[in-house]
């Protein structure tokens, strides 16, 4: 498997670490494939009972998807990359036994959403938090929106998507996107206690208990209409010009159409 992406297993713990610090361990076309090889590698081996997703280094997590990717006259490489994330994203959400983002810095972007398909949540101290959908004319995939307003509220998926905020550690953890958080000192040591104690519980129990808790806290939105207002930002001038922008290092003159 690439440097890019590594994934180690140990006994009872799979490990899959994104591994270019260079830059800030972004996922382009090819990062993504191999971040879903990583995630059915580990969850068809039938000796892991916890997956850990981190990141190199000791500045970011993750800083999403590579904007830089998308070609500034394909509006439909948009879409497709919507498409391609969000699958992979709900490939780790639906992970048969219990996942730790342990998040060894800042989170942007999509890895805001990595973060929330798994099941818990470690941060370090010092982390920071943005979501820059607005600000470049983007709507974000269904399921996306989903977690956020299921597994923290609509309150912060409002303040992360609709004021674009940015969030500092001791609020992440306030508002309840974060499980916990520690100084970088202790993080490793953080990690190791909740596998230890995730792989010495009964496996059959969490399966099933992860499958219900995940059932009941299902929303029932209008999905086609959402993908249509998708459709939309995906061919506006706004999202066109969010890209120039963000290519060209100036600000956004976004017209609403």
């Amino acid at each position: 498997m690439s440097d890019t992406v590594l994934l180690a297993i140990d006994g009872p713990r799979a490990t899959i670490t994104l591994n270019d610090p260079a830059k800030h361990n972004r996922l382009d076309p090819e990062g993504l494939d191999l971040l879903m090889a990583a995630v059915e590698t580990a969850d068809a081996n039938p000796d892991v009972r916890v997956t850990v997703i981190t990141g190199a280094g000791d500045k970011t997590f993750c800083s999403g998807y590579d904007l830089g990717s998308i070609p500034a006259s394909s509006q439909k490489q948009t879409a497709h990359k919507d498409s391609a994330f969000e699958n992979v994203m709900d490939r780790i959400e639906a992970m048969r036994m219990p996942t730790l983002c342990a998040l060894n810095g800042g989170v942007y972007g999509g890895a805001t959403d990595m973060a929330l398909a798994c099941d818990f949540r470690l941060g370090v101290k010092g982390m920071k938090f943005f979501m820059p959908a607005a600000r470049f004319g983007l709507h974000y995939y269904p399921s996306g929106l989903r977690r956020y307003t299921q597994k923290v509220s609509p309150s912060f998926a409002k303040r992360a998507f609709l004021l674009s905020e940015n969030f500092g550690d001791a609020d992440l953890l306030a508002v309840g996107y974060l499980d916990w958080l520690v100084e970088r000192s202790e993080f490793k040591g953080k990690i190791d206690e909740i596998s230890n104690r995730l792989a010495t519980l009964a496996p059959l129990s969490m399966v099933n208990m992860k499958r219900a808790i995940e059932q009941f806290a299902q929303a029932e939105p209008d999905i086609p209409a959402i993908r249509q207002n998708m459709r939309e930002c995906a061919t506006s001038e706004d999202l066109r010009e969010g890209l120039a922008a963000l290519r060209e290092r100036r600000q956004p003159d976004f017209k609403g159409r």
